[in-house]
């Protein structure tokens, strides 16, 4: 499912100001990694993960497993930087206009 740009720009709003709640760091996706990231998607929905993975291609590479993995929608990468979204299913937090 991907999400329509005006939900991306409300996203994108919201997750401004966040912090990376999750690091990669050069050792890649470990199981901890997905569990980690898995957990905060359960609690805030939106996530920010910063990729310290050495070049672009295995960035993009590290980041299109954590989506695959996480079940997550890519809001927004910028650098090193990814900004993941994945609701709630349950009680969702997070209102999409």
């Amino acid at each position: 499912m991907s999400l329509p740009e005006r939900h991306k720009k409300q996203l994108r709003r919201l997750g401004h100001a966040r912090k990376p709640v999750v690091i990669v760091g050069a050792q890649g996706l470990r199981d901890s990694v997905h569990a980690e990231i898995a957990a905060a998607l359960l609690r805030h929905e939106l996530v920010k993960v910063r990729l310290a993975v050495g070049e672009r291609a295995a960035r993009d590479a590290a980041l299109a497993a954590l989506l695959e993995a996480s079940g997550a929608e890519l809001v927004q990468r910028i650098g090193h930087v990814a900004l993941l979204y994945r609701r709630h299913p349950e009680r969702p937090r997070i209102v999409l206009e």
